[in-house]
C-alpha cells in the first residue's frame, strides 16, 4: 500500500493546499523564482540553498519503478531536510504540466519532477499561498510525516 492509497486525495484540507501550491507555482514561474529539474535542483541548493523556499517532488504512479528518480528523490529530501527547506510529495503530472504551460510549442518538455520555489534575500515576495504550504508541511511533520503529499486535482 502506498502513501496516496492511504490519504485522501478529495479531502477538503487536501484541495485548499493544492490550490495554494498551483498558486505558488504559477506566481514563481511568473516572477523567474522557479527552477525546474533535478539536475537544475540539485545545482541551485549546491550553490544558495538559503534562496530555496520550498521543494516539490512530482510523480505519476508509473515513475514508482525508476530507481534513479526515487534515488535523486531520497538525496534531495535529505538535503532539503539538513537546510530546513519545506518539502512537498505531489501526485499529478499532467496537472503540473497544464499549470506550468508545458510543454511549449516547438520545445522540449523539461523535467518536471523536481520544483524548487526561491525567494530573494528581501522580505519582498510575501505569498498568502507558500504560508499555507508552509503550514501545511509544518502540520506534516508535526505529525511525524516528513515529505508531506499532495495531489494536484485535474479540471
Amino acid at each position: 500500500m502506498t502513501l496516496e492509497e492511504l490519504l485522501p486525495c478529495d479531502s477538503s484540507r487536501m484541495q485548499a493546499v493544492s490550490e495554494a501550491v498551483e498558486r505558488v507555482l504559477v506566481a514563481a514561474q511568473h516572477q523567474d523564482r522557479l527552477t525546474v529539474g533535478v539536475y537544475e535542483s540539485a545545482k541551485l541548493m549546491n550553490v544558495d540553498p538559503d534562496s530555496v523556499v520550498l521543494c516539490v517532488l512530482a510523480t505519476d504512479e508509473e515513475d514508482e519503478g525508476d530507481i534513479a528518480l526515487q534515488i535523486h528523490f531520497t538525496l534531495i529530501q535529505a538535503f532539503c531536510c539538513d537546510n530546513d527547506i519545506h518539502i512537498l510529495r505531489v501526485l499529478g503530472m499532467q496537472r503540473l504540466a497544464a499549470i506550468l504551460g508545458e510543454p511549449e510549442p516547438g520545445a522540449e518538455p523539461r523535467d518536471l519532477h523536481c520544483l524548487l520555489v526561491t525567494n530573494p534575500h528581501t522580505d519582498a515576495w510575501k505569498s498568502q499561498g507558500l504560508a499555507e504550504v508552509a503550514r501545511y508541511c509544518a502540520e506534516s511533520r508535526d505529525r511525524n510525516q516528513w515529505v508531506p503529499f499532495v495531489c494536484l486535482q485535474e479540471r
